[in-house]
């Protein structure tokens, strides 16, 4: 049913365009027999234009991971209160733009810095094609500003992790074995009532195995989202798959370069993007050199330039 609604949805994109280029056609004919229809006209044009332009994007979003749900995982650097305010900043970010995309958005896991900020925050992004978007912003985020924690009015730069995870479902068969599961029971924070502010809700999930390539892993996954305990334990459960599945798939892509005789960058950890508020504002991806100056719009969600830029370069 979820493959024939996804076909379903193509389909009915498809006929809308068709119906936008018939309304272009006859537009064209009232204009010729000389009637005042040229401001409708431009108007169809264009919303026929952004209609194209956003099917033959989604058309490069062709891995089998792409249509999945997504999850955000956002971490300080170094830096105290200055990068745990950054990370907080992205998760703003993150969120703003979700919303204005029409997904639907919920914190998992959110972990209060000590004076400002967070120490760490996860984010589900759920509907489809979230996990083929998001994976643009995978990689490690800079800021350089005036510091509002900086009493002589310094500048800093801060680093900040973004690790964005496809949601496996029960098409994926992630096999952990129980025994190398350890369970950790806290405190949820936050809003919840008394309930999640007296009992341990929160769960922590964390494993220790070897990977298909003989690796030692230690993943942690952890949900404070839900009231119940048990709710959290089996939403941690598919978080802590996710991840290890990641794992398994970069093991698996590494391999397959190898085999190709190609060497690809490893986006994993390296500099991706700096936002530059001090001397001057500019937003710049060092992967494709998109950059705008618009750097406020850019913290309110505006990303869409970066993400295409970025699939753009990896189809071509």
């Amino acid at each position: 049913m979820k493959e024939l609604t996804f076909e379903k949805n193509w389909v009915k994109a498809w006929d809308e365009l068709q119906e936008k280029w018939e309304n272009v056609e006859v537009y064209q004919e009232m204009l010729q027999e000389g009637e005042p229809v040229a401001d409708e006209l431009n108007k169809e044009i264009e919303t026929l234009e952004k209609g194209i332009d956003d099917l033959e994007f989604k058309n490069m979003l062709s891995h089998e991971d792409d249509r999945r749900d997504a999850l955000i995982t956002i971490n300080p650097g170094a830096g105290g209160t200055e990068s745990q305010d950054w990370a907080n900043m992205l998760y703003r970010m993150y969120v703003r733009w979700a919303e204005d995309a029409g997904f639907n958005v919920s914190t998992v896991e959110y972990q209060h810095g000590d004076v400002a900020g967070i120490k760490s925050a996860s984010i589900e992004v759920t509907g489809e094609f979230a996990y083929g978007y998001l994976k643009a912003e995978n990689g490690v985020h800079r800021l350089v500003r005036i510091s509002p924690f900086d009493s002589n009015a310094r500048r800093h730069t801060s680093f900040c992790s973004v690790f964005i995870y496809p949601v496996i479902d029960d098409e994926i068969e992630i096999d952990l074995n129980p025994a190398d599961i350890e369970l950790q029971r806290f405190h949820s924070s936050g809003a919840g009532g008394q309930n999640v502010n007296k009992v341990e809700t929160g769960v922590r999930l964390v494993w220790t195995g070897k990977l298909s390539d003989g690796t030692e892993q230690r993943v942690v996954a952890e949900c404070q989202q839900e009231r119940s305990q048990l709710q959290n334990r089996e939403k941690a459960l598919v978080l802590l798959k996710s991840r290890v599945y990641t794992l398994e798939k970069e093991i698996k892509e590494a391999q397959r370069n190898e085999l190709e005789g190609t060497k690809k960058a490893n986006e994993w950890g390296s500099q991706i993007r700096s936002y530059v508020m001090h001397p001057y504002n500019m937003v710049k991806d060092h992967r494709t050199n998109h950059e705008t100056s618009n750097v406020d719009a850019v913290m309110d969600g505006d990303i869409d330039g970066f993400i295409k830029a970025f699939l753009m370069s990896e189809s071509s």
